[in-house]
């Protein structure tokens, strides 16, 4: 309840300020998936937020969590805390909670925003692993461009990719690397949609 008075709250402000176009809003599974987004800036997290309405839980990096209020801001509006220098059995074990409760999961998986010249950072293997445990759909986004007061953006939303291929096997880097550049290659596909 918090989540969705704090969205209807925020919605109008911000997208008066930040116009978004939603594209390929049916390929969101109506069961749980895991949403993959290309990183500007922190303000990408109400983009998604006042852009699909779905509930999200996002995972974020535990820093942000060492403030008091914060950390209890960032839990009610169902944020996952993960130390990205570490493996995180904890984040782990409640990004899969939420999965098996047919929720939606969103990650960045680059695992910081991107202030270079590139298009992608290098993606982290992080969703792919989630995704194979859980068995949920990994569904690729591309965020065209850093949000600017007043300046029109778009959000385009992939179709979703199975992970059905993978079911039962032993989850070894090799897998998750070819996860991984499936993941990259079906993000920079979006992109070059947007600039045809």
């Amino acid at each position: 309840m918090f989540y969705k008075i704090i969205q209807i709250i925020v919605w109008p402000f911000y997208r008066l300020f930040h116009p978004i176009k939603l594209i390929g809003k049916k390929n969101i599974p109506k069961g749980k998936a895991i949403l993959v987004c290309n990183h500007h800036s922190n303000s990408d997290v109400v983009v998604l937020g006042t852009t699909i309405f779905r509930k999200q839980h996002f995972l974020a990096k535990k820093e942000l969590f060492s403030k008091k209020f914060n950390s209890w801001f960032l839990r009610k509006m169902s944020a996952i805390p993960i130390d990205r220098n570490a493996v995180d059995l904890k984040a782990i074990k409640a990004c899969l909670k939420v999965l098996k409760e047919d929720k939606l999961l969103t990650i960045f998986p680059e695992g910081t925003r991107n202030q270079t010249e590139e298009a992608l950072l290098e993606i982290k293997n992080g969703a792919g692993m989630i995704a194979v445990k859980s068995g949920a759909p990994i569904v690729p986004m591309w965020l065209e461009k850093r949000p600017r007061a007043f300046k029109k953006n778009r959000l385009i939303v992939g179709e979703p990719i199975s992970m059905e291929a993978y079911a039962g096997q032993k989850l070894s880097n090799e897998l998750l690397d070819e996860i991984g550049k499936k993941l990259t290659d079906a993000m920079l596909s979006l992109k070059d949609s947007l600039e045809k």
